[in-house]
């Protein structure tokens, strides 16, 4: 698929069929985030795949919403505060910048294998870290739960107009 029709068609999926995709199809979207850019290369992030069905319970209660209860399984995209590049001017910690982009190319190579997705970043952490045992440097930044989607119709895009997102030269 051309990338046009990819971004223009990839959109939050909330409805998914019930069946586990395949370790090889996982491991295809993961190949995605694993080749995205990051600063000075540092990849400060980990792919945590939940598809354990008691696992996957405590992952829910991270984001107690009944559609989510539903994701057959859930990537776990977590951000390595201590593998990251850290701007030396100001000391910014860019993980989060890596993950966005990460979770990003796994959306959309997900997208164009006919998969669907949902950004989730409105979650308890502390439940994910605990449920997860993820040490202290590792943090838990966005829930992907990823699967066929039930859904056929793709919703059309609300976005505001490029002539408010862009300045020249100045804000």
């Amino acid at each position: 698929m051309d990338f046009k029709p990819l971004m223009q068609t990839r959109h939050s999926v909330r409805s998914f069929r019930n069946e586990l995709l395949s370790e090889e199809l996982l491991n295809e979207v993961l190949e995605a985030g694993r080749l995205a850019p990051t600063a000075v290369n540092k990849q400060p992030f980990v792919f945590i795949v939940v598809n354990d069905p008691e696992k996957l319970k405590e992952i829910h209660e991270a984001y107690p919403r009944e559609w989510f209860r539903k994701a057959p399984q859930v990537i776990v995209i977590c951000g390595d505060h201590d593998a990251a590049w850290k701007r030396g001017i100001d000391g910014k910690d860019h993980t989060d910048i890596d993950v966005a982009i990460a979770t990003d190319h796994v959306t959309l190579r997900a997208a164009e294998l006919g998969l669907g997705t949902c950004w989730v970043c409105n979650f308890e952490p502390s439940k994910v870290t605990k449920a997860l045992s993820l040490p202290e440097h590792i943090e838990p930044t966005v829930l992907l739960p990823i699967g066929r989607p039930e859904e056929a119709e793709i919703p059309p895009k609300k976005r505001k107009p490029l002539t408010d997102l862009v300045r020249f030269n100045g804000y």
